[in-house]
Formats: structure tokens, sequence, C-alpha cells
């Protein structure tokens, strides 16, 4: 059986993405690309679980994965693009 993690994707001010992980307070990491990030995230989603098996604790159960993208959808549109990506 495989947990699965709701993962919100920012983009970086200076370039680049950033991630976080609601459901595993602290886990964040960062990349130059949405593929660096995902490698990244998922490391850091292992080692925030390997975390909680050192506690002898348990982590959350997961829900699903889902990438959140803000991307200005054109000149003078703020508007967030919004996407998900299939379930692992």
């Amino acid at each position: 059986m495989m947990d699965v993690y709701a993962v919100i994707v920012h983009e970086a001010e200076d370039g680049g993405y950033w991630a976080e992980v609601p459901q595993l307070p602290g886990c964040v990491s960062q990349g130059e690309s949405l593929d660096e990030l995902k490698e990244n995230i998922l490391d850091a989603i292992r080692a925030c679980v390997e975390s909680y098996a050192e506690d002898d604790d348990v982590p959350p159960l997961g829900g699903t994965f889902t990438w959140t993208l803000a991307v200005p959808n054109g000149a003078g549109d703020t508007s967030p693009a919004l996407g998900a990506a299939p379930r692992a």
C-alpha cells in the first residue's frame, strides 16, 4: 500500500519553484524546474516519514497527490492557473 500526500507547488519569486506538504508540517523543498522539484519533494516526504518512524510516531494518512501551480495567464492577468497531477 502507498500513502499519498497533497503537495502544493508555488512559483518562487526569484525563479524556480517550491513546494509544501500540508499533512507533514515542515515538509518543504525547492527546485529550479518542476522535474527537479518533484524529485526533491519526494526526498523530503521520505525524510519526514522516516523522522516519524524514528520518533515511534505515525505520519498522518495521505489524501491525494495534487499539484497546485499559480501562473499568470497573460499580460495584466494575475488570476492563478490551477492543475492537478494524476494519482501516482
